[in-house]
């Protein structure tokens, strides 16, 4: 196209960490829809920064991230990139059958094979759009959660030096720079302090709302928040010296009340068919599982046994909070496991001090652990809750004074020694040091994916006799 007929200002619409908040993205579709009809001749760009599918969600559990899929389509993005929920919670192949569906690009450029040390067949590194002549430049990058992503087969390479090759490769074809970004806001504010060339930040992953442009020397960031609750909004003018730069930025927030029909239509027929698929029986039990987040209980004790059958560790520790509910008696479904075990959480092994173990009973005998509200690291629960074991016995007395409570902690009828490191069976959050602090130092941590929680009480269900020892205590309180 001739640079005299190049549109003199654009309009870029984007979103990040939608989680599968589902109501929000018929509202979504129709503000689209509306930008556009306001934009008239002028061209606007529709993106997403990853984290719009989190498996919590029963329309994208149960279809697999179809309904995700179909949502990007029908509202008209013509971009987009992967967040760890895409990245971490979906297998390679379930993301490239995923993929081949999509109508728009997927963008990143720190992700590789490791058979191949080149992005998988479904991702570029970066493109260029052309919108009535304005050459868009576009690359992305995600968080490199480096270990995790290589038990799938993949290597996350260190972002900011790989966008740094992609912004030289792209800034003299295009026009406009911009970065897609699922790194969060402290490393998009490093990234514009040291890579000349990009215009345009476009974050997420740390889920913070820009209501204004944040401007770092020539780049300016911006970010919509989280849950599809805004829309952020940017627009580029050409100046006098044909360039582009930001003239207006800012967050949408929806309007819940203007819907677009026909995604609308598409949830509701996704909604039932996912419900359909997580209706399959998992097991049938003859009694309920009591759960309480504040003490010991059979549900929670099911969860340590899975973990620790599964791991194969000496011992298993875990947090109750992970499970929302009893589980009844009789049949029982993979939604209703999806409903009282919703985290895309993964099971893992570490080596830990028996002092830490200690330590970590010790504060799940306090309130300030237990009821304390944990948010992130894939945790879609409300409270930690208490510590469940399997493998150990625990006697305690709560007359004494805090973190001198534990009496006595047996495995297999010995003693546990402090300065003795034991293999624990346990969940990949902790290792990032929430919840329970103690098990971050533990050493040797050993990720296991791609298998969930739920995936393991499916297991542990199914497993002869699992419900008889679940029923009996561990937690012994000395009277």
């Amino acid at each position: 196209m001739m640079l005299q007929n190049q549109a003199k200002s654009i309009t870029i619409l984007h979103t990040n960490d939608i989680h599968s908040h589902f109501e929000t993205v018929s509202s979504i579709a129709a503000l689209a829809a509306a930008e556009r009809a306001q934009a008239a001749e002028s061209p606007l760009l529709l993106v997403d920064i990853g984290d719009h599918m989190d498996r919590t969600a029963v329309e994208t559990e149960g279809t697999m991230g179809q309904t995700n899929i179909d949502i990007l389509n029908l509202t008209g993005y013509e971009a987009v990139t992967i967040g760890n929920n895409e990245g971490l919670t979906f297998t390679p192949d379930v993301l490239e059958r995923l993929y081949a569906g999509l109508q728009s690009p997927v963008i990143c450029c720190n992700i590789h094979e490791q058979l191949s040390s080149a992005p998988p067949a479904w991702m570029k590194k970066s493109v260029i759009l052309d919108k009535e002549g304005i050459r868009i430049g576009l690359t992305a990058a995600t968080a490199p959660f480096a270990d995790f992503y290589k038990l799938l087969g993949w290597d996350a390479l260190e972002p900011l030096q790989a966008l740094q090759e992609q912004v030289e490769v792209l800034r003299p074809k295009a026009d406009i720079v911009i970065v897609l970004s699922h790194l969060g806001l402290s490393t998009d504010r490093l990234m514009a302090e040291r890579i000349s060339g990009i215009d345009l930040i476009l974050g997420g992953h740390t889920h913070h709302l820009l209501e204004e442009p944040l401007r770092i020397g020539n780049t300016v960031l911006c970010a919509a928040g989280k849950y599809g609750q805004y829309v952020g909004k940017v627009v580029m003018a050409k100046q006098d010296d044909g360039s582009f730069r930001v003239v207006e930025g800012g967050c949408r927030p929806i309007d819940t009340d203007l819907l677009d029909e026909t995604v609308s239509r598409a949830l509701g027929i996704h909604r039932e068919r996912a419900e359909e698929a997580l209706t399959e029986t998992v097991a049938v039990t003859d009694r309920p599982l009591p759960l309480t987040h504040t003490g010991e209980s059979p549900f929670g004790n099911l969860l340590a046994q899975s973990v620790r059958q599964f791991t194969g560790a000496e011992l298993s520790l875990v947090n109750t909070g992970q499970l929302l509910g009893d589980l009844p008696e009789g049949e029982i479904t993979a939604g209703l496991l999806h409903e009282l075990c919703p985290s895309p959480i993964n099971p893992c092994i570490v080596s830990l001090k028996g002092e830490l173990i200690r330590q970590t009973l010790e504060e799940s005998l306090l309130s300030e652990y237990w009821s304390k509200e944990i948010r992130g690291f894939g945790f879609r629960g409300n409270v930690l809750g208490n510590i469940a074991v399997d493998g150990i016995e625990v006697l305690y007395d709560t007359s004494r004074i805090p973190y001198d409570r534990i009496v006595q902690i047996s495995l297999q009828g010995i003693p546990l020694q402090d300065d003795r490191m034991y293999s624990v069976g346990t969940l990949d959050m902790f290792t990032f040091g929430t919840g329970y602090e103690q098990i971050s130092r533990g050493k040797d941590p050993k990720y296991l994916l791609p298998e969930f929680l739920r995936d393991l009480l499916r297991l542990e269900l199914q497993r002869p006799g699992s419900l008889d020892t679940c029923g009996k205590n561990r937690w012994i309180e000395v009277v």
